[in-house]
């Protein structure tokens, strides 16, 4: 049984996702404790309780303690099973953040599944759709891995109601990755977006994200387009959406909309998030770089990449990671700068799951 403090580090959900996904792809039970210690609400929320019951129901696992704020928890999984799975979170929880949980298990489960997922696509303190289908996904495919991402309803905080589907796919071996330099940026596309508001306002930060990446960056201004759309859904709310394409690298930025805050402000905030990973001449903005190093740690290969800035989040992952998988890393550069991630595959021992490899 591995023991967990879920306050290390940055302390926060990516524990709870990790472990549950890491614990289910290679069979090793766990108990957490002191879940979240360290937020305004602590313990489990709903979203995570989504994910607890989502990778419960995958494995067969045995589970103590899956209740709404509870500090502690155990669980004990059986062998993840591939097939058909809806879940609805009952809030605006991410479903993004519920179906990055759900992938590494069902990457080993011997066929294609199918997930649905209820709840907010576009939250705060979570990757938007957006950045999962535009980024995220991309990565994933250089490494070998195939999953495919339809947004069926977009949803908001509070009233959430969105709906995404996420099909993933068998994998044999994960591939590295070795990504230095961005090399020239090509272009920034992306969506300024409203649901349940008028357009007029996904053209304001439409606007305003185009005007600030022009006075910032003036060589970027023929290279970007931004689309103002109304999209279907639930509820109200606002994003702007950007995706940073260049000769290596992809990168994703976001800002979103809430009550009394400027639409023009929502749209400046996601351009001048361009603006810093342009400027920092780094492969991988900060979010992706945490988010991935948990497929380059199955690879037999090493990896490395440069990210615009060390985080805590990255930090507490590759950490939480080495719990349930003895890989070695790396990581070069202070808090909040420009960074190098280098990964090492164990010797020895095979990165794929004991099941996945017979």
């Amino acid at each position: 049984m591995i023991e967990i403090d879920g306050s290390h580090g940055e302390g926060g959900g990516q524990i709870i996702r990790t472990a549950l996904g890491l614990s289910c792809l290679f069979g090793k039970p766990f108990r957490m404790y002191h879940i979240r210690k360290g937020r305004k609400k602590p313990g489990l929320m709903p979203q995570h309780l989504t994910c607890v019951s989502a990778a419960r129901l995958i494995s067969g696992a045995a589970v103590k303690g899956d209740l709404p704020g509870s500090v502690e928890l155990s669980f004990n999984p059986g062998e993840p099973r591939g097939g058909t799975y809806s879940f609805d979170i009952g809030t605006a929880g991410s479903t993004s953040l519920v179906l990055q949980t759900l992938i590494p298990a069902l990457l080993f489960a011997g066929k294609r599944s199918s997930v649905t997922i209820t709840g907010g696509t576009h939250v705060p303190f979570s990757p938007p759709f957006h950045f999962l289908s535009g980024v995220f996904v991309p990565f994933l495919e250089r490494l070998g891995i195939n999953v495919r991402l339809a947004v069926e309803a977009y949803g908001f905080y509070p009233k959430g109601e969105g709906r995404i589907r996420g099909d993933v796919f068998p994998a044999g071996s994960i591939g590295s990755l070795n990504l230095m330099r961005r090399g020239a940026v090509n272009n920034v596309a992306g969506h300024s977006g409203v649901r349940g508001l008028p357009l007029s306002i996904a053209v304001r930060q439409q606007r305003a994200a185009f005007a600030r990446i022009a006075s910032c960056a003036e060589e970027l201004a023929d290279r970007t387009a931004i689309e103002a759309v109304s999209v279907p859904g639930y509820g109200q709310g606002t994003f702007v959406c950007l995706t940073c394409k260049s000769e290596y690298s992809l990168a994703g930025f976001s800002s979103l909309g809430a009550r009394g805050k400027p639409a023009e402000e929502v749209g400046a905030e996601a351009a001048s998030e361009v603006i810093t990973y342009y400027r920092s001449g780094a492969a991988l903005d900060r979010h992706l770089a945490d988010q991935i190093v948990l497929y380059l740690a199955l690879s037999g290969n090493e990896s490395c990449f440069t990210t615009e800035a060390v985080t805590d989040h990255l930090l507490t992952n590759l950490w939480a990671i080495g719990l349930f998988h003895p890989y070695r890393y790396v990581v070069e550069g202070k808090l909040g700068e420009k960074g190098i991630v280098r990964i090492t595959p164990p010797k020895d021992v095979h990165p794929a799951p004991q099941h996945a490899a017979a």
